[in-house]
């Protein structure tokens, strides 16, 4: 079977486009029916992908690397120009850079990174504590990974708001057509690659503290890293660094804007931030990764050919029944919580423990200066069904 043919009846088909912009909580719903109809579905948008849609099947996939690779992650490029390091690899030549990269992102190496994250997030809520309103987004969440990702890759925090552009085209759509949307998009990837390729070379001549100056040491089968592998993992960090805390840190805003019982345990007892936070994740879990199938399989009676690529949303998985008690319910002190928002398998996401400590610190610091607000009166709160969040969450406190 290609992608292309028609499903048959035990992978019901349906279309529907990831790009569609909805209000938070839509597409939420729209997954949770998918799941309430199949354990899986085959969307015929585009070349036409298959979706999972129970955590079971979804961790499975996640574990088994041989069979659901990364070859390709997004369901629309099933055979990508590009190979994102190390996310995209496989086998051992994974295991050699995460091996190399994981002693710069341990619990241990990112509690030392406490008082810079610290001054970012202080620095940030300052700026706009008197003022009684903000857009979380644009002015809190995508600032502050974003000044944490420049320092860690050894790069001037100057440069804040080309990476913010370069941001906002690659990743949140900007453009009035389709055909303006891309030409941003590859406008801006290209402005990325260029911006690092000049980096890479200065740190071939100066070397210093920093992941950019350390992934140029490193050697993979004994040999030294080139610069285009370099350039793929400056890119690959750009892209996972950046988004991923900025949307979590809007839903948790946007959460707790919306939920003052939960706001106001965690203001009573900043203890419960960290529980808070894996609930949240879980329950507002928005990453839609993909995988490209290596060989024929079949997943709950539905048989999937190789080649095919196949979606395995964290969305759906997070609020499986069968997995989560109350699954529809956000529980801030929900014990156990066996969430995979960060991934599973050999491809778990390498900087969770950097992600935490972000998303607690930048709650801590918050809800010091600002306890109690909400969202701004006629606020309409969207997102598209594919990993981006919120595009804006104002919310207003008194001053």
């Amino acid at each position: 079977m290609s992608v292309t043919e028609p499903a048959p009846s035990r992978c019901p088909a349906v279309t529907y486009s990831p790009h569609e912009q909805r209000p938070v909580g839509e597409w939420t719903a729209f997954f949770d029916q998918l799941r309430d109809e199949a354990p899986v579905v085959r969307n015929t948008f585009a070349n036409g992908y298959y979706v999972l849609t129970r955590y079971e099947d979804i961790l499975s996939a996640y574990q088994d690397t041989e069979t659901f690779s990364t070859q390709a992650v997004t369901v629309l490029e099933p055979d990508p120009s590009y190979r994102w390091i190390p996310h995209m690899l496989g086998g051992d030549e994974h295991r050699q850079w995460r091996r190399q990269l994981g002693p710069y992102f341990s619990p241990r190496a990112i509690e030392g990174l406490d008082d810079r994250i610290r001054a970012r997030a202080v620095g940030l809520i300052e700026s706009f504590v008197d003022r009684g309103s903000c857009d979380v987004i644009s002015d809190f969440s995508f600032h502050f990974p974003t000044t944490i990702f420049l320092e860690l890759m050894g790069l001037p925090v100057g440069d804040l708001d080309r990476f913010m552009a370069w941001e906002a085209n690659i990743l949140h759509s900007n453009g009035s057509t389709p055909e303006e949307i891309a030409d941003n998009r590859m406008t801006a990837m290209a402005a990325v690659y260029e911006y690092f390729g000049e980096v890479i070379a200065d740190r071939r001549r100066r070397p210093g503290d920093d992941l950019v100056s350390h992934a140029i040491a490193f050697k993979v089968d004994g040999r030294p890293v080139t610069d285009d592998e370099v350039l793929s993992y400056c890119f690959f960090m750009f892209m996972a660094g950046l988004d991923t805390v900025a949307a979590a840190l809007g839903y948790s805003l946007y959460h707790l804007a919306t939920h003052p019982e939960d706001r106001a345990r965690i203001v009573a007892d900043p203890g419960l931030i960290p529980s808070a936070i894996e609930e949240i994740l879980r329950a507002y879990a928005f990453t839609i990764p993909a995988r490209k199938v290596t060989r024929d399989i079949e997943v709950a009676g539905c048989p999937i050919a190789a080649g095919s690529m196949v979606q395995l949303p964290i969305k759906a998985a997070m609020r499986d029944g069968d997995a989560f008690a109350s699954a529809s319910e956000v529980l801030i002190d929900r014990k156990p919580n066996n969430h995979i928002a960060f991934g599973a398998g050999p491809h778990r996401c390498l900087g969770s423990h950097l992600a935490r400590h972000e998303l607690a610190i930048a709650l801590e610091e918050w809800h010091k200066r600002i306890p109690d607000y909400r969202l701004a009166d006629g606020a309409v709160i969207t997102e598209v069904g594919r990993s981006s969040g919120p595009d804006t969450v104002p919310v207003v406190w008194a001053r």
